[in-house]
């Protein structure tokens, strides 16, 4: 399963709104330098969908807010 994601890295807190059933935003606290925050999108979202980490990887947008990350 595919969903979009839009991130707003350097937030005061983690946060997963969900617009639809495909589409979230994801608020998280690192800094969107060396993969930090699409590692933060990975664990925030993990956690919110109640799976382990090692089933979502972000499938594109590895340097843009806007990214399709891919559920296994």
């Amino acid at each position: 399963m595919k969903i979009f994601v839009k991130v707003k890295p350097n937030a005061c807190e983690t946060a997963v709104e969900k617009i639809d059933e495909y589409h979230f935003n994801v608020s998280v606290t690192e800094p969107p330098a060396n993969g930090l925050a699409n590692r933060g999108v990975v664990k925030v979202l993990a956690k919110y969908m109640k799976i382990a980490p090692s089933r979502i990887r972000v499938a594109k947008g590895f340097t843009s807010k806007q990214k399709v990350v891919e559920i296994i």
